[in-house]
């Protein structure tokens, strides 16, 4: 985990923000938590490109922040779920204006051939 700054009321909210959810997959983990909770191997196929060595680290930081929660189940073999905590579902909320503004912008944004250049 990194947190910008300390609990200093100076730090901007944004920098707290984006240090919990920056990076290219913890916003496509929480879409993929938004809908309920899921094995590490469900996610693993939903996210389409992600190695196990860079989902796990996400969960990992993802549940260190207190975003998202992890189960073990007392079963052989261990069954392990992921879900989003109660913190975690405020982010998710916080977040659905940004996934609303990507899905009315789409066309726009995918079709701009500079889009395509990043």
């Amino acid at each position: 985990m990194t947190m910008t700054g300390d609990n200093s009321p100076d730090v901007c909210g944004m920098s707290i923000a984006i240090d919990v959810v920056g990076g290219k997959w913890k916003l496509h983990l929480m879409w993929v938590l938004s809908v309920g909770p899921q094995r590490f191997g469900e996610i693993r196929r939903l996210l389409a490109g992600v190695s196990e060595k860079v989902l796990a680290e996400n969960l990992r930081q993802l549940e260190g922040f207190g975003i998202v929660h992890r189960e073990i189940f007392p079963e052989v073999p261990p069954r392990v779920e992921y879900s989003l905590t109660p913190l975690g579902q405020t982010l998710q909320t916080a977040l659905a204006p940004l996934e609303a503004w990507g899905d009315e912008h789409r066309h726009e944004i995918l079709g701009n051939p500079l889009a395509s250049a990043s």
